[in-house]
């Protein structure tokens, strides 16, 4: 199978990777000249991943007219908030039976549309022919080959099947599921409240905290996601509490390490300079203008966004949160 990668950086890399290693051909699109060169020289991505080998079966462009057209499958793997413009390249190149698998994780700040909702309002495909890739998954690991499992959330069940058998290997695990809100929003939401989690661990607030924060956190991203159109279970599957434990918890998560930063005391831009996208930044922004839209009540994400706005230090947020008025649990 034809297999184009639309985005040059870690993750974009590791899936080129896992698909090349599925035995299928792939084009990797980047816009830095350095990663085309790189990936097509020495066989590196020298900006995301240096230290990755990629398989003989990977190759690079900078042209999306270049690979796109003889696709069979093409992972969208750009960053949520410079979707569009892509999409409006691609939207001339795409080939009339092409799949189109978004692993981009996030909402649009200016539109607060989900990936699915860009997709549709730019492509205008079929619903056959989009699917979304989501789930607990650093990209070092699945480059690595280490165990994984994700899920493909889609409105066709034929194309999903058909995903599921060509990128599935002893590696890498893939479930289907019909919940695309659920899944993008799992994806989206979780970003955020990594950030508060390495806030807290920054600030040394400790287990009990961090624990409490997570718990806490996926409430708010079920309450959402529920209002939105998202099943219950999807919340507690791996696109959900799966993806959110890891991107909490691990060394490797961007929007923990954001957190932390700030936790001991960087600010934004200190902590923003690097080539890393972390999208929990603006997604936060866009949940909470999400959730006061639907009147959904988020304090966690409500806080992340007064931390980011400058408008309050994660210590009185800390002070915030664990002052609310005390209620039951589940309320």
């Amino acid at each position: 199978m034809k297999v184009v990668v639309l985005g040059g950086g870690s993750w974009g890399t590791a899936l080129a990777v896992h698909c090349a290693r599925a035995g299928h051909e792939v084009v990797v699109w980047a816009r830095e000249p350095e990663v085309v060169d790189g990936i097509n020289r020495e066989r590196r991505n020298p900006l995301f991943l240096p230290d990755v080998l990629l398989p003989a079966k990977v190759s690079a462009t900078g042209a999306i007219g270049d690979a796109v057209p003889q696709a069979e499958v093409v992972f969208f793997v750009v960053p949520v908030q410079f979707a569009r413009g892509v999409l409006r390249e691609l939207k001339w190149a795409l080939g009339s039976h092409a799949v189109l698998l978004s692993a981009s994780k996030g909402i649009e700040v200016a539109s607060l549309a989900r990936m699915d909702e860009v997709v549709a309002q730019e492509l205008k495909l079929d619903p056959e022919r989009f699917a979304v890739l989501s789930g607990p998954t650093f990209a070092r690991e699945v480059a690595a080959g280490l165990p994984a499992a994700a899920v493909l959330a889609g409105r066709s069940p034929s194309s999903l099947k058909m995903l599921q058998e060509a990128f599935s290997t002893p590696s890498f695990r893939l479930y289907r599921s019909a919940d695309v809100v659920g899944v993008e929003l799992a994806g989206a939401l979780k970003n955020v409240i990594a950030i508060a989690a390495g806030m807290a661990t920054g600030l040394g607030l400790g287990h009990n905290a961090l624990a409490a924060l997570l718990t806490r956190g996926l409430h708010e991203i079920a309450r959402l996601g529920v209002r939105l159109g998202g099943q219950p279970e999807t919340f507690r599957g791996l696109a959900g509490m799966g993806d959110l434990v890891l991107t909490c918890t691990g060394a490797l998560s961007r929007n923990r390490a954001v957190g932390e930063r700030l936790g001991r005391g960087e600010t934004l831009e200190q902590v923003l300079a690097g080539r890393e996208v972390a999208e929990g930044v603006p997604t936060a922004k866009a949940a909470a203008a999400l959730a006061r839209k639907n009147q959904v009540d988020m304090p966690i994400t409500f806080a992340v966004e007064a931390i980011l706005d400058q408008r309050l230090a994660p210590k009185e947020a800390v002070t915030a949160l664990m002052t609310r008025s005390l209620k039951e649990e589940l309320e």
